[in-house]
């Protein structure tokens, strides 16, 4: 589990179709820890130093942009959330729901605003102020469009992630926030109207 609160830039020093090997300025990552790469939840399989190498499977491969990385990118790192930490963010799995593309970056007085453009199975679990990671950076929907959705950025988000490097057309891992998801199935479950005694067997009132 993760926050969505990057806490370093990593360079790709290696990249296959199965594995990853990546430079970090982090110092405590251990053999067989979670770290958030790009969004992505993975497992830390070998560490030499300041490189850490880890796997992945053709699911992960098809359906996130690590595939698209190479030799020198830059990612975003994050270690897993310890049981001591601040959510600074919000709850990201690192399980990554599928990619969108970047239409247009506005450089505004105090903040940048950034255009994406997604699938509808990615859209239908968006919603206005709701939280969403965007390679695994924690920001929040500033609106719904028709073809994806809106985000405004602060500068100290922007300029201590990949999104300094990032252009339009530019494609970014997505990850819903997992609530939707949970709301979704809850209602799926609920065949009958919604009812008093229906709110309160779940809890919603008493």
């Amino acid at each position: 589990m993760f926050t969505g609160l990057i806490e370093d830039i990593g360079v790709i020093k290696n990249i296959s179709s199965s594995r990853i090997e990546i430079e970090t300025t982090l110092n405590d990552i251990s053999k067989g820890a979670s770290i958030s790469v790009n969004g992505v939840c993975l497992t830390v399989v070998s560490i030499n130093k300041n490189i850490f190498a880890a796997d992945y499977s053709p699911h992960t491969d098809k359906i996130t942009t690590l595939s698209k990385l190479k030799k020198d990118s830059k990612v975003n790192l994050e270690r897993a959330l310890a049981l001591s930490s601040r959510l600074g963010g919000h709850i990201v799995s690192g399980h990554v729901d599928g990619i969108a593309k970047i239409e247009k970056i506005e450089v505004l007085k105090g903040f940048y605003k950034v255009k994406f453009l997604c699938e509808k199975d990615i859209l239908n679990y968006c919603v206005n102020k709701g939280s969403i990671a965007v390679d695994g950076i924690s920001l929040t929907i500033a609106s719904i469009l028709d073809y994806g959705f809106e985000i405004f950025i602060i500068p100290e988000t922007f300029g201590n992630t990949i999104m300094q490097l990032k252009k339009a057309r530019d494609e970014v891992n997505i990850e819903t926030d997992v609530l939707a998801k949970y709301v979704e199935t809850f209602t799926k479950k609920e065949t009958t109207n919604i009812s008093f005694e229906m709110l309160k067997r779940n809890g919603f009132v008493e």
